[in-house]
Formats: structure tokens, C-alpha cells, sequence
């Protein structure tokens, strides 16, 4: 029996508004019926991935192209579950932490928004409700950048909601001059009239809006401004959110579905995905190893580790131009979906780790840490866990992933492509050497001898995604795992089968 794709949207947002009723009296159950309906849309995914269900529902039962439809395929699967994962481990974690903070119903009304809204992008079956969710996303997450109120919140929330704004207003006016070219609005009928009369000035600029607007969404170097400032002043569980899916869902999901299922590559827009990957790459990387905020470190990080996704895409959208063997351009694409399920779960266990040192602690300097392997063992082994998959270390997660995008970059024969991409490994290990050494090693300062290890629900949470860390190669070593997981959202893409499933409805 097919799942009613609407419960991952109608769900978070039904719980968004209930759970400011409850008031500062009754947080808990506020928080109780908050962690419920996450676990709920947690175990929906599970469901929908392990039966492998794919499906189109149409809302109000209008007729498509007309009306407005839900489509659940095997990209839209992968993210719904990764979106699932990170958020459950984020408002379980939030249950403690977010103690310190007042309106601690707002807070989980706001979360619940921006876990709607980024649901109703990857299930979104037309260009403009995907930038409606998109927008509900969004303004959920500004809100939530500056919800502690201190000047250095509002500070990045206002930077933040500005150039998303820009981005949103890219992304509008693409939609625009999409729908004045084509006539519909439909993602799959979109891509039926591309493919019928080609692609003509009008629509290349529209591409270009694409790309820099859904670019600013996913921080992408050169539009990464306003990542640096953002991830830091949010709360943890927020920065995980922002680092490990919403950069993802509302800039990298929704740049390679229009590439490759609506506008369809080419060997230009390729080399365009290639070098905004590889910028990202090593410029992120670089600007990480001088940090010496650890929050912030993490989010230069978020900006190298993006381009490793949009590297893996960007090679196999030249491969398929270029009409060589596809196998390769599977194995990159592959490599490139893997690095951002992964990215998703390490980056947010690393967030994670930074807020439980902070809340112990009160600080986030490196220089002003030390000694807290013995105070903090928890904390210091889901850390390194993280540290280890991140830097590519096998046999962790992060390990598998890059493997696959340098084996597919020299079996394409981008042997630079291949180099660099080691290259930005090891300095990335460089930079979480330098945090082990200055967070858990060394003597303990005078003021931290109190510290005391984060435990319960935050613990818990981190446990989650370390132990996820450690298993998920399995996704690619199994082979009944990878084919209902990771290869039907290939497929997608190399094959196109999101629009002509929908095409083919009658």
C-alpha cells in the first residue's frame, strides 16, 4: 500500500502550529509531541525505502499537468531518508540542549517548518511549489539563526536572510522565464518541451538564474558568504540541520534534479558543475585549517565537503554528454549521492559534538580548550568517529564515498580532477588533527576542571549518527542495500525516469 506522500509534509506542519499552544508551562509535552512526529516521518522513510515504493499523488485529484503533484522516486526517496535521519538525531539532541533557551515551543514549531518545507522540495512535482517550500524552509531557518537573540545571531540571521533572499529572488525569476517559455510549470512537461524544441536564449538565462540562486542555497564558492557566519551562531542542533540537509535539499537536490530531469546536461553545464565543485573543494578547505572558532571550522568544511557532491554530479553529467560508457557516469553520480548521505550524517555528529563541548564549557576556541579526552570521553569518541569519516578514513562512511568520485575521475580520465581530490583529503585531516589536539589533548585549563560529559537524549544522538558512521559502507559493500537505496536514485539521473514516469500517466 502506497503512503500518502502529503503525511511528509502535512505532519510536520500540523505539529508546527499545535505545539505553540502548548505554552512555557507545558514544554515538555511540546517536546514530547515534537520528537513523536519526527520519529514518525523517520519511520515513513524507512518504510517507503525498504518496500522500495515510488508513486505520484496527486493533490485535490487534479489532473497533471494542471494541478499540483507529489512525486516519490528514488531521488526523492534517498533525501526524504536522509532528511529523516539527521532530523530525528537533531530534535532528539534538542530535548537537553535546548533547555538554556526560553520559548522552547517556538523553537520546535520553527524546526517542524523548515522540516516540512524541505520535504516538500524533494517531493514537489512542479518548479513553483518547489520554490514555495523552498521559501517556507528558509524563513524558518533565518528565524532559527538568530533564535538567541545576541548580537552575533542577528547579525549572521540578517546576513543569511538577505542573500537567501537573493537566491529566492534567482530562483523566481527563472521560474518566470520558464514557464513564459514552456507554458507549464510541471517539472516533467518542462523537460517533454526541452527535449520537443530545445533549448533557446530564453531558457539559458533561466538556467543561469538556476544555477546561481539554488548555488547560493547550497553555498557553493563563489556564493558562500553567508554560510561562515550562519552555522556558527545558530544553536548545535540547528547547525546540524543547516549543514547536514538543508544545504542539500534546497541547493544541491534541487540543482541537479533541474540539471539533469527538467534542462538536461551538457558537456558546458558539466564543467560548470565540475568547477564550482572544485572551488568549493579548496577554497573551503583551506579557509577551514586557519579557524580557530570550531563551529565555524565545521562550516568552512560544509562548503568543502558540497563541492565533493557537486564534483561527483559535475563528472558524470560530462560523461553522459559526452556519450561514453554510462557505467562511469553511474559510478560518479553514485560517489557523489553517497558523499552527501554521508556528509549528512558525519557533518551533523560533528555539530552535535561541538555543542556538547560548548554547553559544558561555555566556549567554542580551540585555543581556549585542552584536557577534555578524560572529562568527555563520550563526546571525544563521537568526535574523533566523525573526524575520521570526514578526513576519509577508512573504514568509516566518509571513506567509501570519495573512493567512488576518485575511482569514476580517473576511470573518465580527470586525473587532476582525481589528485585534487585526494589532495583536499588530507588536508581536511590536517585541519581535525589540529581539533583533536586542541580540544581533548593537552593539560586541562584551570576553569574547565567541572566540565561534565553531556549525557541522555544528547548522548543518545550522537550515539545514533556514530554508529551510522561506522556501518553505512555497508550500503555499498551490500548489494541488496545499494540497489534500494543508493542505485534507484541514480538511475534517476542517468536514466531520466522521473519524467517519463510521469509522462506516461495517462
Amino acid at each position: 500500500m502506497m503512503i500518502p506522500l502529503p503525511l511528509f509534509v502535512a505532519v510536520p506542519l500540523a505539529v508546527a502550529f499545535i505545539v505553540p499552544l502548548f505554552g512555557q508551562k507545558t514544554k515538555s509535552a511540546a517536546t514530547v509531541l515534537a520528537n513523536v512526529a519526527t520519529a514518525c516521518l523517520l519511520i515513513l522513510a524507512i518504510y517507503i525505502m525498504r518496500t522500495g515504493q515510488s508513486g505520484i499523488y496527486r493533490v485535490g485529484q487534479w489532473s497533471i499537468p494542471i494541478g499540483i503533484n507529489l512525486v516519490l522516486d528514488g531521488l526523492s526517496g534517498l533525501m526524504l531518508l536522509t532528511i529523516s535521519i539527521v532530523s530525528f538525531a537533531a530534535m532528539l539532541f534538542s530535548i537537553r540542549y535546548m533547555e538554556q533557551y526560553t520559548a522552547k515551543p517556538k523553537f520546535l514549531s520553527l524546526f517542524l517548518l523548515m522540516v516540512a518545507g524541505m520535504n516538500g522540495v524533494v517531493l514537489s512535482g512542479d518548479i513553483f511549489n518547489l520554490f514555495v517550500f523552498l521559501e517556507i524552509a528558509s524563513i524558518s531557518s533565518y528565524a532559527l539563526v538568530g533564535f538567541g537573540c545576541e548580537h552575533e545571531e542577528l547579525e549572521a540571521s540578517f546576513k543569511y536572510m538577505v542573500l537567501g533572499s537573493v537566491a529566492s529572488m534567482f530562483i523566481l525569476f527563472g521560474v518566470g522565464l520558464v514557464y513564459g517559455m514552456t507554458g507549464t510549470l510541471n517539472l516533467a512537461y518542462i523537460s517533454k518541451t526541452i527535449q520537443l524544441a530545445g533549448l533557446n536564449n530564453g531558457l539559458y538565462f533561466a538556467l543561469a538564474m538556476f544555477i546561481v540562486g539554488f548555488g547560493l542555497k547550497a553555498a557553493l564558492v563563489p556564493f558562500h558568504a553567508w554560510l561562515p557566519d550562519a552555522h556558527p551562531s545558530a544553536p548545535a542542533p540547528i547547525s546540524a540541520m543547516l549543514s547536514g540537509v538543508l544545504i542539500k535539499a534546497l541547493g544541491v537536490y534541487a540543482l541537479v534534479r533541474v540539471i539533469f530531469n527538467v534542462f538536461g546536461v551538457s558537456i558546458p553545464i558539466g564543467w560548470i558543475l565540475i568547477t564550482l565543485g572544485v572551488l568549493s573543494m579548496v577554497i573551503g578547505v583551506f579557509l577551514a585549517v586557519g579557524q580557530w572558532d570550531f563551529k565555524r571550522l565545521l562550516a568552512y568544511h560544509s562548503i568543502s565537503q558540497m563541492g565533493y557532491v557537486v564534483l561527483g554530479v559535475g563528472i558524470g553529467a560530462v560523461v553522459l554528454a559526452q556519450g561514453k560508457d554510462p557505467a562511469w557516469a553511474s559510478l560518479a553520480i553514485l560517489g557523489g549521492l553517497f558523499h552527501l548521505m554521508n556528509h549528512s550524517v558525519f557533518k551533523s555528529l560533528l555539530f552535535l559534538t561541538s555543542g556538547s563541548i560548548e554547553i559544558a564549557t561555555g566556549t567554542r576556541q580551540l585555543k581556549q580548550l585542552g584536557g577534555l579526552a578524560e572529562k568527555m570521553p563520550v563526546t571525544r569518541t563521537m568526535c574523533t568517529i566523525a573526524s575520521a569519516a570526514i578526513a576519509g578514513i577508512p573504514p568509516f562512511n566518509g571513506f567509501w564515498s570519495k573512493l567512488l568520485i576518485v575511482l569514476a575521475a580517473v576511470k573518465a580520465q580527470f586525473y587532476g580532477l582525481a589528485a585534487v581530490t585526494v589532495l583536499v583529503s588530507l588536508v581536511t585531516l590536517i585541519s581535525f588533527l589540529k581539533v583533536q589536539r586542541y580540544i581533548f589533548l593537552g593539560d586541562l585549563p584551570d576553569n574547565l576542571k567541572e566540565v561534565k560529559e553531556s549525557k541522555g537524549s544528547m548522548a543518545w544522538s550522537m550515539g545514533v549518527l556514530a554508529g551510522l558512521c561506522v556501518v553505512m559502507g555497508i550500503l555499498l559493500l551490500w548489494e541488496p542495500l545499494r540497489e534500494q537505496i543508493l542505485t534507484p536514485a541514480v538511475q534517476v539521473l542517468v536514466d531520466n525516469v522521473y519524467s517519463s514516469k510521469i509522462i506516461a500517466m495517462p
